[in-house]
């Protein structure tokens, strides 16, 4: 597997998200977001860890931007804090922070790096949820609002644009389990935030192409592949269950086939927050859609898991070969999961835009040597290569992630980047997997 075998036009790059790497999170008119409040919640992350300071990206992104241009790589995913362009969510907005954004993007086209923005990726403001936040219909408007202001600030710069990231992992991790901010629990804050979200991104669409006319516009989905632990039909039943939950839950109703309800028959509830045409109103025309993808779980019939009869296996409860997070390594499942958004009415593009590892990485002489991530990537991207090459139209790959940083409810404890990150120094080290990148993409 060669570089040139993706052809020119495929697109390596890398991802992070403001939140887990800025830090700065008091500085220069930034409001407050859901995140800064859950971390203040005692135990709800690991070691009661907080992004406060994280990477300190805020003040050394000249040189994390320059570490990329060393590597070579051709496109900088990243996303925009709500709250450090309109601290309240609304109203007038934070000048400093459209100042520190446009710093970013412009270094970048000076390295010759891409930026690809992400509108949201979890950092909703405080403000905006003591409304409601994701369950409040309220939510359209300001979304809208706030898209606008992005968009008219960055749009003669930045040409690709994500709406959403994950959101079935932001809507189902924090509005129905509450392990992530801002901590919900039960269907009735989940349904809604689900239409919402779903809805959003078609309203964020909308205005990105106003805006910039030129955008190429898309948005990202966690996908996990699936497969039943075993071959009674229970187990088949719960795997399809699995699939439409966490893979098609909001992919089904963007690409005009609606909410899964024949699968999941619990999410007809979520007809009752319906108002009129929001039904039209669901299919988005996407240019691509981004595919993120990790692992693969066994799924058996739970009894214990009301609504849904499901319970998904890790790497980690089979006890195979894991990654730190407790997921196992499978590349086989990117392929399939590209074959299976391939044949997804309506999705013309798909772009890999996160797939990565954690490890226990540890510095030792001044080199860190993370032989299982860059194995892992090898791995991954030949089954990208083998999906490409049986006609898929996937036309880029972003690891994630560019730096080790706050890792959501895990804290600290998970270190995913390609490069290593001291905490208390700000020391930056490349891994062996961020130079294998670089040789890999320069081919």
């Amino acid at each position: 597997m060669n570089r040139s075998d993706f052809g020119s036009q495929f697109t390596f790059g890398v991802a992070t998200a403001a939140y887990q790497i800025e830090g700065a999170y008091q500085q220069d008119g930034k409001g407050e977001s859901i995140w800064d409040r859950f971390t203040q919640k005692p135990k709800a992350i690991f070691e009661n860890a907080n992004a406060n300071t994280t990477c300190d990206h805020y003040h050394l992104y000249p040189k994390d931007i320059g570490i990329m241009r060393e590597l070579g790589i051709q496109a900088n995913r990243f996303s925009l804090s709500w709250t450090r362009i309109l601290p309240q969510g609304i109203g007038k907005p934070n000048q400093a922070g459209i100042d520190f954004y446009h710093r970013i993007i412009d270094t970048c086209l000076e390295a010759g790096i891409e930026p690809w923005i992400t509108l949201y990726h979890w950092d909703l403001p405080q403000a905006l949820e003591d409304k409601g936040g994701w369950a409040n219909r309220e939510i359209l408007n300001w979304f809208t609002e706030y898209c606008d202001v992005c968009t008219r600030a960055f749009g003669n710069k930045v040409s690709r644009w994500m709406i959403l990231n994950e959101p079935m992992a932001f809507v189902g991790l924090g509005y129905l389990l509450g392990i992530h901010a801002p901590g919900k629990k039960g269907f009735l804050n989940f349904l809604p935030a689900a239409l919402h979200a779903t809805l959003a991104m078609g309203v964020g669409a909308e205005v990105v192409r106003k805006n910039v006319p030129q955008a190429t516009v898309g948005t990202t989905f966690s996908c996990t592949y699936a497969q039943p632990y075993s071959n009674s039909r229970w187990d088949i039943g719960a795997a399809k269950r699995y699939d439409a939950a966490l893979n098609r839950l909001f992919l089904d109703p963007i690409c005009g086939k609606g909410f899964p309800t024949d699968i999941i028959w619990s999410l007809k509830a979520i007809y009752r927050y319906f108002k009129p045409d929001d039904e039209k109103r669901l299919p988005v025309n996407f240019d691509f859609i981004g595919l993120q993808n990790y692992t693969r779980d066994l799924v058996k019939f739970s009894l214990f898991e009301p609504l849904v009869w499901f319970k998904g296996l890790s790497g980690k409860d089979r006890g195979v070969e894991h990654t730190e997070m407790g997921w196992e390594i499978y590349p086989e499942g990117i392929y399939h999961l590209l074959k299976q958004f391939a044949q997804t009415p309506n999705v013309r593009e798909i772009i890999v835009t996160e797939n990565g590892s954690a490890f226990s990485d540890v510095v030792q002489n001044g080199r860190v040597h993370d032989e299982k991530r860059v194995r892992f990537l090898q791995q991954y991207l030949a089954q990208v290569l083998r999906a490409k090459q049986e006609g898929v139209p996937v036309s880029g790959y972003f690891v994630w992630s560019f730096l080790d940083n706050f890792e959501w409810a895990e804290g600290y404890r998970p270190r995913f980047g390609l490069v290593h990150v001291d905490y208390q120094t700000q020391q930056r080290t490349i891994k062996d997997s961020g130079f294998w990148y670089r040789d890999f993409i320069k081919g």
